[in-house]
């Protein structure tokens, strides 16, 4: 599997760094990273908070009364890796039934082809979990909104690795993902990112770090607008 030409590396295996590897070692722009990338993401999460409030306001209210509908809290939390390895709660809204992981098992039990699929991309293409609205929720991105408080709280960026759940350490071969914060958007999620398996994500998190800079940022950022407006999901 390549990158995408726009990020393109000159290696093809993830890079495993050493434990004690300092970050300023591995990043271009060390002054960016250690110091404006959060001020970024914190000038960029409050603007956008600030100048969409009108539009953001009643769009949640009416998201969060579609999800309830069901009964069940429309805010969902689930554990992942933060940076350096800290365990945080991502906030997202609830696009699943519940009981999610026990359908989840059983369908998997049932169905081969989707274990498979389920082993190497840790997503499936067709998830029996995710409810109607969930599914026009996660096609345009927009159950990702609760994770500005994340970013805000600085448990994530707004661009970086995608956050990993506690029990995919294991699988994830490299050390890149842990020397910044997981985004939330970043590289792999406005890459051709459907044909990668979960293991391939760590190629995409060794070419951010390398390039991570302001510039590297802003083209993320502009690229994922492209994508939420085709409709493909971050």
């Amino acid at each position: 599997m390549m990158l995408s030409d726009s990020f393109a590396t000159s290696h093809h295996q993830p890079v495993v760094y050493p434990a004690d590897t300092p970050p300023a070692f591995l990043r271009p722009d060390q002054t960016y990273a250690l110091y404006y990338k959060r001020l970024l993401d914190v000038w960029l999460s409050v603007g956008l908070l600030l100048l969409a409030s009108p539009f953001l306001l009643p769009m949640t209210l009416v998201i969060t009364a579609l999800i309830a509908m069901d009964g069940h809290n429309p805010i969902y939390s689930q554990r992942r890796i933060g940076r350096h390895g800290r365990i945080f709660r991502m906030f997202k809204f609830r696009t699943m039934v519940p009981e999610a992981d026990q359908k989840l098992a059983a369908y998997l039990k049932k169905c081969p082809e989707a274990q498979a699929e389920w082993d190497k991309h840790q997503k499936l293409r067709y998830d029996p979990r995710i409810t109607t609205v969930g599914r026009f929720l996660r096609k345009t991105s927009l159950d990702e909104l609760p994770q500005l408080i994340n970013v805000l709280r600085g448990e994530m960026s707004l661009v970086g690795p995608r956050p990993m759940m506690v029990e995919q350490t294991g699988m994830y071969p490299g050390r890149a993902y842990y020397l910044t914060r997981p985004g939330l958007t970043g590289m792999w999620q406005v890459s051709d990112r459907h044909d990668s398996s979960f293991a391939e994500r760590a190629g995409y998190d060794d070419a951010y770090l390398h390039k991570l800079s302001l510039r590297t940022d802003m083209r993320i950022l502009l690229r994922t607008v492209v994508v939420v407006l085709r409709g493909t999901g971050v």
